[in-house]
Formats: C-alpha cells, sequence, structure tokens
C-alpha cells in the first residue's frame, strides 16, 4: 500500500467530513433522517473548533506522509488546507472560536426550521 496515497485519501475525508459537518445540514431539509448521521457529525465539529482540538485525523495523515518519506506539517487539517484557500496564513484561536460559533448558528437555524416545519407537518396529519 502506498502510504502517500494513502495519506492523500486521508485528506480526502478530511475535507468531506468537513464539508458534511458545514452543510449536512441542508441534507436534513430534503431527508430528516440525515439528521441521525449529521447531528453527532456536526457537535463533533463545533467540539474540535471550540474545544480548539485537533482531528484524529490529522496526526494520522501526519504518520502516513512521514511514512512516505514526506515532511509532516504541524498544526491541525483547518489550519494546515482550509485556512490557506479561505483566510490569511495562521489559524488563530479567536478564529476558530467564530467557525465553531458559525456552525452552531447556522445549523441551529437549519434545525429549528425543520423541526418547525415538521411539527406542523405532524399536526395536521394528526
Amino acid at each position: 500500500m502506498n502510504p502517500s496515497l494513502v495519506a492523500d485519501g486521508l485528506v480526502l475525508l478530511h475535507a468531506l467530513f468537513i464539508a458534511f459537518v458545514a452543510l449536512g445540514g441542508l441534507l436534513t431539509l430534503r431527508w430528516p433522517v440525515m439528521a441521525y448521521l449529521h447531528l453527532p457529525c456536526l457537535l463533533w465539529g463545533i467540539a474540535i473548533e471550540l474545544g480548539g482540538f485537533i482531528c484524529p485525523l490529522t496526526p494520522l495523515e501526519i504518520q502516513w506522509r512521514l511514512t512516505a518519506g514526506e515532511g509532516g506539517y504541524s498544526g491541525g487539517f483547518i489550519d494546515h488546507y482550509i485556512m490557506p484557500l479561505i483566510y490569511p496564513p495562521g489559524l488563530t484561536r479567536g478564529t476558530q472560536i467564530l467557525l465553531g460559533l458559525a456552525l452552531l448558528v447556522g445549523n441551529g437555524l437549519l434545525y429549528a426550521h425543520l423541526w418547525r416545519t415538521r411539527g406542523r407537518r405532524s399536526r395536521r396529519l394528526g
């Protein structure tokens, strides 16, 4: 197994997970059962951001990169791959907190809307 490809696969998996955390709530508008998958992922993402933790996929990817003879990197996945795409270099603790709060508020509003609309439908049918 090529360690470099495994590391690249972990990066892709990590990026897809982050996209699902950030936008997966939109899937619940069409398929409410997706909330059972999205809510735990969302809570994990919020905990990572607000708690300042590093996702376990990050050190795993770094280890695979080192095994492949590539240089590792410091910091977390978001700091290394995502932040340079959307923000100037350097993830600050304040930015992490803002990202966590944005996930919490944005998805809180979305789930409140879903709960209200589903509740109205249930009352009309019952």
